[in-house]
């Protein structure tokens, strides 16, 4: 009796940039298993410009400039008792210089997420290659990284919503604008360090690092328990660190 014939496995039909956006929030793995054949990044981070700029400009109309810097500078008690002190014609300087900042900062912040998702990519690739002896690229996991930023955008968006809407300007912050996370109900001026510590753990955030560590088991194929392990043992470290700076400054 003959043997049936082998028939090899289809590889799965390659996936185009709208729906591979389209993908990360209805199917990640579909999107992201696609990352090993192509790591494009690009139209996701061009969506995010949009939105970025669209944002900052909202707010800029909404809240203002100068008043986005004076609600920042009340996270940090202590900068803003130091401002306080000063005369007042270098107070006023000092505030133009540092709304002129947080607007310049504000517009080239999509620029600046290059740079953290390169440090970061860098942090993983090194962690999945050498700890979990994983097969991998730099460039996927960067590509990896930018789509499952992609939450980020539903964020953005609920916040231009609110700002239309008339958000009290009297507290509203790029930092922490929307009701997402523990960090947004706790009086920066009461306490700084543990508004700082419960903003860390924002539902957009989660949703990013849970969107990573299965990204990590598609083009890393490691273990699902490690990929987890991997991504939140390092937003653990972060979430630390960015404590410990806020107590610095607080």
């Amino acid at each position: 009796m003959a043997a049936a014939p082998v028939i090899p496995p289809q590889e799965a039909a390659p996936l185009s940039e709208p729906a591979r956006v389209i993908n990360t929030f209805i199917a990640p793995r579909k999107t992201f298993a696609d990352l090993r054949r192509s790591a494009s990044w690009w139209a996701p981070f061009i969506l995010m410009v949009i939105v970025s700029l669209v944002f900052v400009f909202v707010a800029g109309q909404k809240v203002g400039f100068r008043k986005l810097t004076e609600n920042q500078l009340q996270t940090t008690p202590k900068q803003a008792a130091q401002l306080d002190n000063l005369p007042a014609d270098q107070r006023e300087r000092q505030m133009e210089a540092r709304t002129t900042g947080t607007k310049i900062f504000s517009y080239i912040f999509p620029v600046f997420s290059l740079l953290v998702w390169l440090i970061m990519a860098a942090v993983l690739y090194g962690t999945v290659k050498f700890a979990a002896s994983a097969d991998v690229k730099f460039k996927a996991i960067f590509a990896l990284l930018v789509y499952a930023g992609l939450p980020g955008l539903l964020k953005a968006v609920l916040v231009i919503l609110s700002l239309a809407a008339g958000v009290n300007a009297e507290s509203f912050t790029f930092q922490n604008p929307i009701a997402t996370n523990p960090g947004y109900f706790i009086d920066p001026a009461a306490n700084p360090v543990l508004r700082a510590f419960g903003t860390s753990f924002d539902l957009f955030t989660i949703w990013t690092l849970v969107l990573v560590s299965i990204g990590l088991t598609c083009i890393a194929k490691v273990k699902s328990g490690t990929a987890y392990g991997i991504v939140f043992g390092w937003f653990a470290v972060v979430v630390l660190l960015g404590t410990g700076v806020a107590a610095l400054f607080a």
